[in-house]
């Protein structure tokens, strides 16, 4: 059932994360900003959404529609008048702000943050991050409920990031912190994408292959006349081998290098064998 009382805040059920932390919108202005921030947290596993006094009151349409399939989020979020309240359940939040603050505080990069929040969920503690309003922030006495800051590295030539693009500059760091993850869509045709050049269906090509290669390719070159002077040919054949070997070549490579000097090599032989 969902709870009425907004000072324990509203949910469609009681399943809240104990490991993710909580991203705690402050007075946010626009739903379909909040929206956004809700599909940037399903983006990276993050599901406890709790607003503190939204402008335009709770529920929105607005927010439903731009969070699109993270709608359960939304679904699920709990609305509370205090920032006290929206916290109560928490033993370590995080502030964001982008203005250098009279306050004694730890100061978190993203990536940072992120880290030490892992730990603490690893520990059984509650955790959360709270982000302001669109316009002005979070306040001194917001920040002063937190237990330390978070602070993004961004141009100087132009600061300022939205309420979206802040929840998923930390959402994507709090998932990097966990076991590694297939990067891109995972569907029934291809499967997860790794960090490197793509190869499906082939694989490096062994020193056999790339040597088999070289011959082939270095004795074509030498029957054309391309490896002269013969004082220069021991460089020239290494600068090309170096060539191939800066390539990662795979083993379709070797097959298709092979095909393209064979077939100039028939070529070649055709037109000789045309020449009366």
């Amino acid at each position: 059932m969902m709870e009425a009382n907004a000072q324990t805040g509203k949910r469609m059920d009681d399943a809240v994360s104990v490991t993710a932390p909580a991203i705690v919108l402050v007075k946010p202005q626009l739903g379909e900003n909040i929206g956004f921030a809700a599909r940037a947290m399903g983006n990276f596993g993050l599901r406890d959404l709790r607003l503190v006094a939204p402008r335009d009151g709770w529920p929105n349409d607005k927010a439903m529609a731009a969070a699109a399939v993270a709608g359960v989020i939304i679904q699920e979020a709990r609305v509370f008048d205090t920032v006290e309240a929206a916290l109560g359940d928490l033993n370590f939040v995080i502030a964001t702000t982008a203005r250098p603050r009279e306050m004694v505080k730890e100061v978190l990069s993203p990536e940072t943050a992120a880290g030490v929040l892992r730990k603490r969920a690893a520990d059984d503690e509650r955790t959360g991050v709270m982000f302001g309003a669109e316009r002005s922030g979070l306040d001194n006495d917001a920040i002063a409920l937190a237990d330390a800051i978070l602070t993004a590295p961004v141009s100087p030539a132009f600061p300022s990031l939205s309420l979206p693009q802040t929840v998923l500059l930390f959402a994507y760091e709090w998932l990097k912190t966990d076991k590694p993850h297939a990067l891109g869509r995972i569907t029934r045709y291809d499967g997860p994408a790794v960090e490197g050049i793509a190869a499906p269906g082939t694989r490096p090509a062994t020193r056999a292959e790339l040597f088999g290669l070289f011959d082939h390719l270095e004795g074509a070159l030498d029957t054309a006349g391309f490896l002269k002077p013969p004082e220069k040919r021991p460089s020239m054949v290494r600068a090309m081998r170096n060539m191939f070997h800066r390539m990662h070549v795979t083993d379709q490579d070797v097959r298709t290098w092979r095909g393209i000097v064979s077939a100039l090599t028939r070529t070649k032989r055709s037109q000789g064998d045309g020449v009366s």
